[in-house]
């Protein structure tokens, strides 16, 4: 822990308590003018401080930014972001800053965080719209024990974590459009990204990449999505603390991804099923150069969605852009 960390911690022990440079000072084992270098820091981190040449130092405010520090204080998991947090005010893709830490040995559970993406990723390359401290922009280092073809199982459980954490921290209606968008009212308000490195027949990690919107208000979305998208604050109302976000969010994909090690997945796919509510239902899927018309028959024990077309002819679907007929008759489109 730096001496800095130490220092915060100190003074949030005695949050509503002066506490003397001279004390911190002592207690740290640095000078009174180290002190005051941090806790200029601290405020640039945006905690709130107050000073007092008599008093000392009084903490006030907790910093609303994504900090290792602040993610874990209060977070409930045994791995997942109990190790590294690798924390950005800016990056151009956490997917790829986890890449590099996984190509490099980081552990499973390790979390890369950024305040800001320069070039977030959806899915088939499109971009991921990120501003800096709206938004919750956070990639997963997971090195599970499976074959390539069951990665689409990865998905469905994220995808179960990401839904469940926002339906109970914010009570909002989610759910989730297959494979991978969690929807609020028909918009989409957070999605799943998945990138997998295999190595022979099994795979080596797998980035679960989150972008979800949280305190971004309408005027500020731009205008290509503002019909599509939505965020806890346009549905809410009210600003809320990324961190608790988060936090759940890292605990539920940790009880989700214990379920699957043990080989519970059935009953993910059960929360999964509650959430999309698609079973039975007419659906177009486009792939590439292709598209698929059928009602939904279930998702198979791989994860993977199966449908069958007008024909009778069943069809296996990895991954694709996928409309529900009856919102297309109603006038709309969830793609």
């Amino acid at each position: 822990m730096s001496t800095k960390v130490q220092l915060l911690s100190y003074l949030k022990e005695n949050r509503e308590t002066w506490v003397s440079g001279e004390s911190l000072s002592t207690k740290m084992a640095i000078s009174r003018s180290a002190v005051w270098k941090h806790i200029k820091a601290l405020r640039a981190d945006g905690y709130t401080i107050e000073s007092s040449p008599k008093k000392g130092y009084l903490f006030q405010k907790a910093s609303d930014l994504l900090l290792p520090e602040e993610i874990r204080e209060g977070l409930k998991t045994r791995s997942f972001g109990q190790q590294e947090i690798a924390y950005h005010r800016e990056t151009d893709s956490t997917n790829l800053r986890a890449k590099e830490l996984a190509d490099q040995g980081a552990p499973e559970g390790t979390v890369v965080i950024s305040e800001k993406q320069t070039s977030g990723r959806g899915r088939r390359g499109r971009s991921w719209f990120s501003p800096a401290e709206k938004g919750i922009y956070a990639s997963l280092i997971l090195r599970p024990s499976l074959p390539p073809n069951e990665a689409p199982k990865i998905v469905l459980l994220t995808s179960v974590a990401a839904a469940e954490a926002l339906s109970i921290r914010t009570k909002l209606p989610v759910t989730i459009k297959w494979p991978n968008d969690i929807l609020v009212k028909g918009k989409k308000i957070a999605g799943i990204l998945i990138d997998i490195e295999t190595e022979m027949d099994a795979v080596n990690y797998v980035i679960v990449g989150l972008g979800l919107n949280v305190n971004i208000p309408y005027h500020s979305l731009p205008e290509s999505i503002r019909n599509d998208a939505t965020s806890i604050l346009i549905e809410t109302g009210k600003q809320t603390p990324r961190k608790d976000i988060i936090r759940e969010y890292l605990r539920l994909c940790e009880k989700y991804y214990e379920q699957f090690n043990e080989g519970r997945f059935q009953e993910i796919l059960e929360r999964w099923e509650k959430y999309a509510n698609i079973i039975g239902q007419r659906i177009r899927v486009d792939l590439a150069g292709k598209t698929h018309m059928g009602n939904v028959s279930h998702i198979d024990p791989d994860g993977v969605l199966v449908i069958i077309d007008s024909d009778g002819r069943t069809h296996r679907i990895f991954s694709g852009d996928m409309t529900v007929m009856n919102e297309m008759n109603r006038g709309g489109s969830i793609t």
